[in-house]
């Protein structure tokens, strides 16, 4: 019976992890506890509970992150050419970096699949082996397609931009 009450409140724990945070909204001189993020014209504080020690955190400056991927892409003019340049090229290989980390880890999944048909004494034929194949090869596939055409556009913006910049006269 024990055993049973205490598996019982090991499986429920990880539901109950949420309730670590909890919001204090405050407006107008009035205060107000919430387990969702506040409303906009409200002022927040983040309270969390962990370890049974509380911390209590002003998160008034909700700050939007910038993708670095979309300010390479757009270039405000905050930049500079060569700074820029080292941001593209550093994207372009940590894209290919990624792309070939894929193939890896495609050809260690399908490698743990064939161990898996062949102690279970499928022909390579068998339908359930075939879609599991399936499936693996497309969903790498589409993440490889994904950061293809993310290359591309780099590419492209980087092509632009080195056209932009204007030739130094030769000595």
């Amino acid at each position: 019976m024990l055993r049973t009450l205490l598996f019982f409140i090991l499986c429920l724990w990880p539901l109950l992890g949420h309730a670590n945070d909890i919001y204090k909204c405050m407006k107008d001189g009035k205060v107000v506890f919430s387990q969702n993020a506040c409303p906009d014209d409200f002022s927040q504080h983040k309270i969390e509970y962990q370890l049974g020690i509380t911390t209590e955190t002003d998160t008034d400056k909700r700050v939007q992150a910038n993708d670095p991927l979309k300010d390479i892409l757009s270039n405000g003019g905050t930049i500079s050419v060569e700074k820029l340049m080292l941001l593209l090229d550093g994207e372009l290989y940590r894209l290919k970096q990624e792309n070939s980390y894929f193939n890896i880890i495609r050809a260690s999944e399908i490698q743990k699949l064939d161990r898996k048909r062949y102690w279970q004494k499928l022909e390579k034929t068998d339908a359930k082996y075939l879609s599991e194949l399936a499936s693996i090869n497309q969903r790498y596939d589409e993440l490889i397609a994904s950061n293809l055409s993310m290359i591309k556009l780099l590419n492209d913006r980087r092509s632009q931009i080195l056209a932009a910049i204007p030739e130094k006269p030769a000595d």
